[in-house]
Parts: structure tokens; C-alpha cells; sequence
């Protein structure tokens, strides 16, 4: 039975946006109190840039392996259903990877971990733009800043656990009943029925087959995703490491690039949903990759603490737009079943992510960490030139 219609001034709207914007935030939250124990877990278990390059990768593997299933758990058990699901699936295995005893366990809990969170990930995002389509303007950026938000809490929470010696295992099964309880409550609030009733192509006259326009396009979007996730991949994997072992900083400092980095990904997304229905999502994406090449570009090429930190910020806030961008376009492409746009895009989004830690792994053992995360400043270029495949105007 399909939902009943909700209007822009409903208190049970504003119930589910808010609803939404939690499990944006849990999400990200969620993996982010791992990241800062990164190195530690990395100094325990022995592993060398490239092992530990592949065992990070591990976890876009695991997404690549399940992330084409989201778009038939929607279909057939609901996005609401599906994500708190896969989210309480998520917490368990992140805890499995903080207190893994070897390289392949740790890998393990991690491929698990890419599996729920690639079909968490494709569900919020069909529940957000579902949203959307009833507000009648852009409001994912704004939930994709809600997930930066829970990444900056998650790495301050990680942090602060490092800064006080709070044992791993106990840090990351407490942040896990925390969050998974958070989205059990948000689940009575979010919209609830068929997901894709309003979708453009459910409309009357909407029956086009998708041709090889279609799949150009999408092959553009996915670059400009994969773009995005270079970026955000450098700060997760790679930000904490740079600054601890190649600039000197103390580990509680050296959590920032990362931090910084979420933090103005977060700031950029709050902005970004005036910027994208004013100039468009093409003309945004593009000075974004602008600014993520010249700012990251300076700082590698002038390797401070300080600057390195503004460096990691200027991506995040360059590459803002760009996923949320790539998501909308896809999950609108004409010829595609609904959903079927926006998972295709997410899944093959993963290769970023699988992709980038293992370069700049092998790059890094080879000629060094700051010679691989030249991987930024590149990542903005592509986004330059492939930012056509984008709207330069968002309809009404």
C-alpha cells in the first residue's frame, strides 16, 4: 500500500527529514570512530603501507560484492526497513574489525562492514531523494552534511577515546549500541510504504529505453563519484598517517586532517543546496574541483602541519557537492527502473574506494605518502572535466 501524501508544512514531514538527516548521521559516524584507531590497529598488527592499503580496501570490496543487491531489498523490503537493518549489521562488524587479533581478520570484519554500509549507503540516499521529490527543492545536500556531521563526531569521539586511553573494544561497542539504538528510534519516523510511487519514471509517458546516451552519462557520473571518493578516501585512510609519520604531528593533532577534511565536506553541504538550485550542479562541481586542486596541490607542494590541515580542508569543501550531484542525476536517468540509476552509481562509485587506498599505497611504499596523495590534486581535475555529465540547472 503506498504512502499516505505527505505536504511541504506537515509536522510528520518535518518528523521525517529529521528522521532521514539521523541515519545520514549514524552512517557516518559509525566507521569514523574506526578511523582514528587506523594507525594504532596498523602498528599492531604489523602491516606495511601496502598490506595495510589492501586491508582498508577490503572494505570497498565488500560493497562491490553486495552493492548491486540494494536497488531488489528496496524494491522488495523498503528503504526504511533495509537501512536500519544494514546499519545495526555495520556497528557489529566495525567492532569486530577494532578488536581483530590479525591483518586477515581486521580485513574481514572490514569487507563485511563495505557490504552493509553499500546497502545502507543506496537506502538512505532512495529515502532522502524520495524526500526530496516531496519538498520539491534540494535538500540531499543538507542530509549528506548531516552525515559529515556524524563523521566529525565520530572522529572527535575517536579521538577523545585515544586522548583518554579508553581501550578499543570498549570505545567502539559503546559508539556501536549508541548509534544503532539512535536509528531504531529514527525508523517510526521515517516515510514507510513503496518507495518509488512518485519516481519520474513511474510517471505516465515516462516509458523510454535507456540507449547509449544513457549509459555514457552514467559513466560520467560514476567518474565524478569516483573523483569524490578519492578525496574523501585520502582524508579517512590517509590524512591521520600523513601527518603522524611524514610531518611529526601527535596523534591527537594528526586526527584533524581527517576532521578538517569532514568538516568543511559538512560546510560545503550545508551551503550547497542554495548554491546548486541557484548556478546548477555543473557550475558548483567545477569550482570545487578548482578549489580541491589548488588547495591540496599547495599543500603537498608546501608540506606544513598547519597547511596540510587547510589542504584537507579545501578538498572536503571542494568536493562537497559533487557525490550528492552525481546521485541525483543518476537516480534520474531516463530508461533506468527506479533505483536502478542510483545503485548502479553507488556500486560502481566503490571502485574509488577500493581503488584509491591501493594506489596510494603502492605509490606510497615506493616514493613516499605525500607523493601518493597527489591523488587529490588529480581527483579535482577529473572533476572539472567531467562535470558537464551534471544539470547546469536544477528543475523545478
Amino acid at each position: 500500500m503506498a504512502s499516505e501524501p505527505l505536504v511541504g508544512g506537515d509536522a510528520r514531514l518535518r518528523r521525517a527529514r529529521i528522521a532521514a538527516a539521523t541515519l545520514f548521521l549514524t552512517n557516518g559516524a559509525l566507521f569514523a570512530n574506526l578511523l582514528p584507531r587506523f594507525p594504532e590497529i596498523k602498528t599492531e598488527l604489523a602491516m606495511s603501507n601496502a598490506v595495510y592499503g589492501a586491508a582498508v580496501a577490503s572494505f570497498s570490496a565488500g560493497a562491490l560484492i553486495a552493492g548491486p543487491t540494494a536497488a531488489m531489498l528496496i524494491r522488495r523490503f523498503q528503504s526504511a526497513r533495509v537501512v536500519v537493518a544494514t546499519t545495526i549489521a555495520l556497528g557489529s562488524f566495525i567492532l569486530l574489525a577494532g578488536v581483530a587479533p590479525t591483518p586477515l581478520v581486521f580485513a574481514g570484519a572490514l569487507l563485511l562492514a563495505g557490504a552493509s554500509d553499500s546497502i545502507s549507503d543506496v537506502a538512505q540516499n532512495v529515502n532522502g531523494l524520495r524526500l526530496q521529490r516531496v519538498y520539491g527543492r534540494s535538500i540531499i545536500n543538507s542530509l549528506h552534511a548531516i552525515w559529515a556531521v556524524g563523521a566529525v563526531i565520530g572522529g572527535l569521539m575517536g579521538a577523545g577515546a585515544i586522548a583518554a586511553h579508553i581501550p578499543r573494544p570498549l570505545h567502539l561497542g559503546v559508539a556501536g549500541a549508541l548509534f544503532c539504538g539512535i536509528v531504531c528510534v529514527a525508523y517510526r519516523f521515517l516515510l514507510r510504504g513503496p518507495d518509488h510511487d512518485d519516481h519520474p519514471s513511474a510517471r505516465p509517458g515516462a516509458e523510454v529505453k535507456a540507449g547509449p546516451r544513457t549509459y555514457l552519462a552514467l559513466l560520467a557520473l560514476v567518474g565524478l563519484a569516483v573523483a569524490g571518493a578519492t578525496v574523501e578516501d585520502a582524508g579517512s585512510s590517509w590524512a591521520t598517517l600523513y601527518l603522524r609519520d611524514n610531518l611529526g604531528a601527535p596523534g591527537a593533532v594528526a586526527v584533524f586532517g581527517y576532521v578538517s577534511l569532514v568538516g568543511f565536506l559538512c560546510l560545503g553541504r550545508l551551503v550547497g543546496d542554495r548554491l546548486v538550485d541557484r548556478f546548477g550542479d555543473r557550475v558548483v562541481a567545477r569550482a570545487g574541483g578548482l578549489i580541491t586542486a589548488a588547495g591540496m596541490g599547495l599543500a603537498l607542494t608546501f608540506p606544513t602541519v598547519p597547511g596540510s590541515i587547510i589542504g584537507f580542508a579545501a578538498a572536503g569543501f571542494g568536493v562537497a557537492t559533487v557525490i550528492p550531484a552525481a546521485m541525483r542525476t543518476a537516480d534520474e536517468l531516463p530508461g533506468l527502473r527506479p533505483g536502478t540509476g542510483l545503485t548502479m552509481l553507488t556500486w560502481l562509485m566503490r571502485f574509488g574506494f577500493l581503488g584509491a587506498p591501493l594506489i596510494v599505497g603502492v605509490v606510497s611504499d615506493a616514493y613516499g605518502l605525500r607523493i601518493g596523495l597527489l591523488s587529490v590534486p588529480a581527483a579535482g581535475v577529473a572533476i572539472i572535466l567531467l562535470a558537464g555529465a551534471l544539470r547546469s540547472r536544477r528543475r523545478t
